[in-house]
């Protein structure tokens, strides 16, 4: 069975200035801008820990909207265990160059959760 560790957290933003000015003065995280993904914002929190994401507030991503990205060596395979365990996928594969391939599931409780499957390096 493949790693499956927590690799990413995007949180939903209405203000993503706003959002980069709480969280760098109220626990020191580090942000990098890519407005060509969609005013896209990633935060480091640290060396070595698990980053993330401010993604804009659309009618599919709600205020208070949080994806946590599980990482997968065998998406394919990953994809096909969550459906057989009665999990429903929402998205299928997205290319992101020089990351990797992601999916979106739904597990059995209605948690909205991420696969990603990263670029060899």
């Amino acid at each position: 069975m493949s790693n499956h560790k927590f690799v990413h957290i995007e949180l939903s933003s209405t203000d993503s200035e706003a959002m980069k000015k709480f969280y760098g003065t109220a626990f020191g995280w580090q942000f990098q801008d890519f407005p060509d993904m969609g005013n896209y914002t990633t935060f480091t929190t640290g060396e070595g820990e698990v980053g993330g994401g401010f993604k804009p507030v659309t009618e599919e991503n709600p205020p208070g909207s949080v994806i946590i990205y599980i990482h997968t060596d065998d998406l394919a395979d990953t994809k096909s265990r969550i459906q057989g365990e009665g999990g429903t996928i929402l998205m299928d594969d997205l290319d992101i160059p020089t990351v990797g391939t992601m999916s979106i599931f739904k597990d059995l409780s209605g948690n909205v959760l991420a696969l990603l499957q990263s670029v060899a390096m």
